[in-house]
């Protein structure tokens, strides 16, 4: 590849860019659905491709093509130097990027067994059994289990003499069931809502015993059909890892983008309340305990790189100190507005598309002190909520509304009684404000979100959360009903 990134910056610099980088991407991906005991679809695909990003007069210029030749790395190059020639006649702001040391070296994700090695029928094996687990008990009406898995090969190339390679692995599987009574549908998920992911291999599928846990699942899924409403009024809650990791994502991940704070987001899923004012004010935006972090470092996190599609290496930024807010997630070019360097948050959904600020792996660090089973022993009243269901929040991530798969009561710290259509809503700081523990490395675990959409046209992410379960103080709970 490094003929074809050469002669594409070549052409840029010559034909006027004063900086430019190429990015040739390789991605094989696979995905297998099981439904009800039946296989209902396999894919197995690959695809590749270069993006040439050019600066000219200010402004970006972007182009890509599937033919990896020189003929067309000059043609791309050259098309991508007249676009941004052309945005340049309209510019609000001038592009100006962070200075960065040249990016060299090569990054490939810890992998203990390649997931693209294991043979198709014995993935498909594992999904059937797990399916006939769920699909034995009494009540169910729909099972399934999924697979996925993709890797991601590139190479980076810049004018100022960077040239990186990655290889970067990420894994998922899950169980969906549903039980219907009536017209009562209920969802029971393993291990989280749309299934696991992390960067590893197919040993990361194998730890999650699928089997083993589809027939509990399938039970509970039938007990929630008659289980209570939950019920409603102002509660102590405490949030569950797969429940806690998605309110992280929305609450917490999106507002810190920093191209959505400067507005150029807003046509899409927003902007974000965390205006610059209030880094330089020290907004309090959670309770002392809250620390959270945008790691691009972090094991086995979907957001976990050598680094960014910008050049800039992978990295820990703080975002929420002791209940301050102190940062964002930043490119080359927003970093400097704010008299920062870029955090390394740029990445693209493959080789046609132009990078984003996307999350890395948004993080809530844990506290010592408390296990997620310990918090739940020292509540004497309140609720104990697993899965997300579904989520709703304003355009500014402040108001939001959280819909969970199941409840169960807190009673003299022993979980008591399961309800269903649980529901909490709030307002992104007083939530976070009122968050009075937050679990211990016992309980910690790195979860993945491998469907995170952004841009025009859009684009699909994989970001991290690793988290461990926390309580949070008089919350409005029950506030709806399926």
């Amino acid at each position: 590849m490094r003929e074809l990134t050469q002669r594409a910056l070549d052409t840029a610099t010559q034909q006027g860019a004063t900086y430019a980088d190429v990015r040739v991407v390789r991605r094989a991906e696979e995905s297998i659905n099981v439904k009800s005991g039946r296989v209902e679809g396999v894919s197995i695909g690959e695809n590749e491709g270069f993006g040439v990003r050019v600066l000219v007069d200010g402004a970006w210029g972007f182009a890509s093509s599937s033919r990896l030749n020189g003929e067309e790395a000059d043609r791309i190059a050259g098309h991508a130097v007249r676009i941004a020639r052309a945005s340049a006649t309209a510019l609000r702001h001038r592009v100006a990027l962070d200075a960065r040391p040249p990016a060299h070296g090569s990054y490939r994700t810890p992998v203990g067994e390649d997931a693209f090695a294991v043979p198709v029928e014995e993935k498909i094996g594992h999904l059937l059994e797990a399916d006939a687990a769920m699909s034995r008990v009494p009540g169910i009406a729909v099972s399934e289990a999924l697979y996925r898995a993709q890797r991601e090969s590139k190479t980076f190339a810049a004018t100022d003499g960077s040239e990186t390679e990655q290889e970067i692995t990420h894994v998922g599987a899950g169980l969906e069931v549903n039980a219907a009574q009536g017209d009562e549908l209920q969802r029971r998920t393993y291990p989280d809502a749309g299934g696991g992911y992390q960067a590893a291999g197919y040993e990361y599928i194998r730890g999650l015993d699928l089997v083993g846990h589809g027939e509990e699942l399938a039970n509970e899924c039938v007990a929630l059909l008659s289980a209570p409403q939950c019920p409603s009024g102002r509660r102590t809650i405490v949030l569950a890892p797969s429940q806690l990791y998605l309110q992280i994502h929305e609450s917490c991940g999106h507002p810190t983008e920093l191209d959505r704070v400067f507005g150029t987001e807003a046509s899409y899923a927003g902007t974000s309340f965390l205006t610059t004012d209030k880094l330089e004010s020290g907004f309090q935006y959670g309770s002392e305990l809250v620390n959270i972090v945008a790691d691009a470092t972090a094991e086995g996190g979907l957001g976990t790189f050598g680094w960014d599609d910008e050049g800039v290496a992978a990295q820990s930024v703080p975002l929420v100190q002791e209940g301050r807010f102190v940062g964002y997630l930043s490119s080359r070019e927003t970093a400097p507005r704010i008299g920062r360097q870029s955090g390394g948050a740029m990445r693209a959904d493959g080789w046609n598309r132009i990078p984003l600020i996307r999350m890395t792996n948004i993080n809530l660090l844990p506290q010592q002190g408390m296990s997620l089973e310990e918090i739940i022993a020292d509540t004497d009243d309140g609720l104990y909520l697993e899965q997300n269901r579904s989520w709703s929040i304003d355009d500014r991530r402040l108001n939001f509304q959280f819909a969970t798969e199941v409840a169960y009561e807190i009673k003299g710290g022993k979980l008591g009684t399961l309800y269903k259509n649980p529901t909490y809503t709030g307002i992104t700081y007083e939530f976070w404000r009122s968050c009075d523990a937050i679990g211990d490395e016992r309980s910690y675990r790195m979860l993945g979100t491998p469907n995170c959409g952004k841009g025009e046209p859009g684009q699909v992410a994989h970001v991290g959360h690793a988290v461990s379960g926390a309580r949070f103080r008089d919350v409005q709970v029950g506030v709806g009903k399926w």
